[in-house]
């Protein structure tokens, strides 16, 4: 089966634990990767802004970012002149320092994708399939992977970090929603996908489940600096999201926080349901075919549907009411800053879902709730894959998830 615990199958550099002694190559080790998320979370950063931010002292700011532009990880930007003194020089992120490779298992299609350092996809490829199985699925591993690095030079294959892979937890569950035989979706049980993979490629591999992998994305490369506290919802297949807390991503106890699919709501028929049965893309797929559309074409490419008409009006209204009381109910648990709403589509569809989720709110009742925004995604339909392909940067160039982007005011 897919582990949920089986996160990582090797490590590619030491992770700093928290529990453990903090000699002095630990800390500077932490202190490196702590001042590359400030620069990560601004765009770029002088030596006295990051000082400031930090808490750390200038000396140890200019020790750090000297070592870290010699190994390339930093570039330096234009002098900022204006200001009595010498001009302050920004430092930024070297889009080249670092690649990895992500793998996006969704239940239509996969993706595996070559990213920069600052989260920019330079490569992909591609694979559609009525439903996903273990043996053609890691034969596109091999082949995908292969065809990727062939495009790459040596100097670029030197520095791929790692290979991480998003990819929804239990696959064998919801056989009956995507038209497949629970046969061969139970070949899925007892795989461990990260173990299969890792003894296919030649690099570290992360496993993550992908809504989580996409919220993550969110929170990196997208709206998180903005909002410390978000609920994230990406519609896919399944709808799924992630949760987001004092500006880090939190799994919960078995690390499905914020899965947020079984939350239960009305449909328009008054039935309780749970939400990814309204609220998921495999609802408009059903309704194309009720109206004699073929639905082919949502999996060819994410970003680019065309406009289905009245199929496509319904499945928004309709997802837009589901999502609307799913923002109400967890807007009464956690005082959420923003819900962040994303998915598998373009972005104009994007727009009219969260137009009409807008709307659907301020029709429900909403004593003692205070609403967070609720805005539209900024990684886009790419964010699972971003996501995936992040897992092993995080591992290396980010702190401690629970320190995360933590700086001073």
């Amino acid at each position: 089966m897919i582990r949920k615990d089986a996160t990582a199958h090797a490590v590619p550099a030491e992770i700093l634990d928290p529990s453990g002694g903090a000699n002095q190559v630990r800390v500077r080790a932490y202190n490196e990767r702590l001042v590359m998320s400030l620069v990560r979370r601004h765009g770029s950063l002088s030596k006295a802004e990051i000082a400031r931010r930090s808490g750390l002292s200038a000396q140890t700011v200019t020790v750090i970012m000297r070592a870290l532009e010699a190994e390339g990880l930093l570039m330096r930007g234009e002098p900022m002149r204006g200001k009595v003194g010498q001009p302050s020089v920004p430092m930024r992120l070297n889009p080249d320092a670092v690649y990895s490779f992500g793998l996006k298992i969704g239940r239509r299609s996969a993706d595996i994708v070559m990213m920069d350092f600052v989260g920019g996809i330079r490569r992909q490829v591609r694979r559609t399939y009525p439903y996903p199985m273990p043996g053609p699925l890691l034969a596109f591993v091999v082949e995908g992977l292969a065809e990727l690095e062939a495009a790459i030079t040596p100097e670029e294959r030197a520095r791929i970090a790692g290979f991480g892979v998003a990819a929804p937890f239990e696959l064998w569950s919801w056989a009956s929603e995507v038209g497949a035989p629970q046969a061969d979706m139970d070949q899925w049980r007892g795989v461990d996908l990260g173990a299969e993979i890792a003894s296919r490629v030649p690099y570290p591999v992360v496993l993550q489940n992908d809504a989580t992998s996409a919220c993550a994305a969110e929170l990196v490369f997208g709206l998180g600096p903005q909002y410390p506290d978000f609920l994230y919802l990406f519609i896919g297949s399944f709808i799924g999201g992630g949760v987001v807390l004092n500006s880090a991503l939190f799994t919960g106890r078995t690390g499905t926080a914020g899965a947020i699919g079984p939350l239960p709501v009305q449909g328009r028929d008054g039935e309780t349901v749970q939400l990814l049965k309204i609220a998921s893309i495999y609802r408009l797929e059903n309704l194309l075919r009720e109206h004699g559309i073929d639905p082919k074409p949502l999996w060819y490419s994410p970003d680019g549907w065309i406009d289905f008409g009245a199929p496509l009006a319904i499945w928004i209204e309709d997802t837009a009411a589901a999502l609307a009381q799913a923002v109400v109910a967890s807007a009464s648990v956690i005082d959420f800053s923003a819900v962040i709403i994303d998915g598998g589509f373009p972005a104009w569809v994007r727009e009219r879902v969260v137009a009409a989720t807008q709307a659907a709110v301020a029709r429900l009742d909403l004593q003692g709730v205070t609403l967070p925004e609720i805005v539209e995604g900024a990684v886009g339909s790419a964010a699972r894959s971003i996501g995936g392909a992040s897992l092993p940067l995080f591992s290396r160039y980010l702190p401690d998830q629970n320190v995360l982007f933590k700086e001073l005011a």
